[in-house]
């Protein structure tokens, strides 16, 4: 059983093992398949850290995988927190091309691959001059090699993930031992969890929110955590209640979606406590939807750079803070500079971008991260997220924040989802643009929006044009993209 810790008092290959002595049997995942109780976790770890080591693995070397959700790349995770080593999780719904772009700016040791993505693996690899190893999750297992380990530094980095191109091209987030295991013990003293929790992951593994928003705090405490390898609402809602799982983190889309399956109202959802909402801001008409089904929902608000986890609104304040982002996780300061943008600083806040000094000094400057968004503040401390520095635009003079227009979109009935993005206007500089998704069966026009818009809005931010789509661009864990609108008028 593994026990050395080094001198790094907040690392986490310890987790599995510390609760493998308390509970050895108790199921740490099920993914549907691979069914791994507390000790199997603490040995499959154990010795695949060692596997890595023996077949030249070195500290701080990357670990590429490509994959779905599942239980073996969270053994992988464990392994590589253990040995020194640095998981990059890389998206399966990229081009071959974006992943070879990635694999070249990581530079990783190994590129571990499930075989349901071996032909876009290997088209990847197939662009680069000097491709890394790569192997199976079963191959890698198998191998049998064992080396010893050394000590782990809090300072090691753990986990590298790529940002979802929301503000351009995606960088490496290299976060550190000690940066995801504050994370994880500031959402434990707001979200609790417990042994007797059971977690729903279906955020995937190569976003922030797959690991550091309840998975690994799940394998913390000890809890069951059930992975799933992509979203289903139907089947989702069906776990929530044969499983009575307890709580689990999604985006505004995910629940939008289980919230419109025609199963939602007659489902049992009794067994869930709280649900954890974040990636972008959860449009109040759904958050209503969820709390009239006596769910309590925390509103969060985090990036990638913060390991997370930044801001939060309590589940015994969501009913009169709707809207809002939240006040400070605990171990978190925040504030707003001049221009209302907002900073960020504590120990989950990561060292810089990986091979990217000029961005790194863009986005930490004078002990802050800039977040590049623009927030604003109540007299109970609470933030609410106004926009995107790069998405708010000047209309006649006037200060157009385009999730101020979104939120009154969202009110009418005929609208399920809707963005708000600038167009050049000969007068007035820029005037908006809306894009909307209809609500089944609803036949709305874009002169009902606009009487809708100029009942609740000042009239330069009512949106000029109404274009209506069958689906928005989202990003791989479901975010709006306006960029790609913006970019890429339709």
């Amino acid at each position: 059983m593994y026990a050395r810790t080094g001198d790094g008092l907040h690392t986490l290959g310890r987790w599995p093992a510390d609760v493998a002595r308390r509970t050895p049997n108790r199921i740490a995942i099920d993914d549907g398949t691979d069914r791994i109780s507390y000790a199997d976790l603490d040995r499959r770890a154990d010795d695949l850290a060692r596997t890595l080591r023996a077949i030249g693995c070195h500290a701080g070397d990357r670990i590429a995988t490509l994959t779905g959700n599942s239980a073996a790349h969270i053994v992988l995770f464990f392994a590589c927190a253990r040995a020194r080593l640095v998981l990059v999780p890389l998206s399966w719904r990229l081009a071959a091309r974006e992943i070879a772009d990635q694999l070249a700016h990581a530079g990783p040791a190994l590129f571990v691959v499930h075989p349901r993505h071996t032909a876009l693996a290997t088209a990847a690899l197939a662009r680069l001059t000097d491709p890394p190893r790569h192997l199976t999750f079963a191959g890698l297992e198998a191998i049998g090699e064992y080396a010893e380990l050394e000590p782990v530094h809090d300072e090691d980095p753990a986990l590298m993930l790529y940002t979802s191109g929301t503000s351009g091209r995606p960088k490496g987030v290299a976060l550190s031992q000690a940066n995801c295991f504050w994370t994880n013990l500031s959402l434990s003293r707001t979200v609790p969890l417990t042994s007797k929790d059971v977690v729903l992951q279906i955020l995937p593994q190569f976003h922030v929110g797959g690991w550091n928003v309840q998975p690994l705090l799940a394998c913390w405490v000890g809890a069951t955590v059930l992975v799933e390898r992509g979203f289903d609402a139907g089947r989702v809602l069906r776990l929530v209640a044969e499983r009575r799982v307890t709580t689990m983190m999604g985006v505004p889309a995910n629940y939008l979606f289980l919230a419109e399956h025609p199963n939602f109202a007659s489902t049992d959802l009794s067994s869930l406590g709280t649900i954890i909402v974040g990636g972008a801001p959860m449009p109040e008409p759904l958050l209503r939807t969820w709390h009239r089904r006596g769910v309590t929902l925390v509103q969060g608000y985090g990036l990638s750079e913060a390991a997370p986890n930044v801001l939060c609104v309590p589940g015994d304040r969501a009913a009169d803070k709707l809207g809002c982002a939240g006040i400070p996780y605990p171990h978190v300061e925040v504030r707003l500079a001049e221009d209302g943008e907002l900073l960020v600083r504590g120990p989950n806040v990561f060292g810089g971008y990986w091979r990217d000094p000029e961005a790194s000094a863009r986005a930490l400057r004078d002990g802050w991260l800039h977040t590049g968004d623009l927030a604003s503040v109540d007299a109970d401390g609470y933030y609410r997220i106004v926009d995107r520095v790069d998405d708010m635009f000047v209309s006649g003079g006037e200060n157009v924040f385009p999730s101020e227009v979104e939120n009154v979109l969202y009110v009418h009935p005929g609208v399920t989802e809707a963005a708000v993005v600038s167009k050049p206007d000969d007068r007035w500089g820029k005037v908006g643009v809306a894009y909307v998704v209809r609500r089944a069966g609803s036949s709305v026009t874009g002169d009902e929006l606009t009487a809708h818009c100029r009942a609740e809005l000042a009239g330069f931010k009512v949106p000029r044009e109404f274009r209506f789509l069958d689906e928005l661009p989202h990003s791989a864990v479901g975010k709006i993209l306006r960029r790609s609108l913006r970019d890429n008028p339709q």
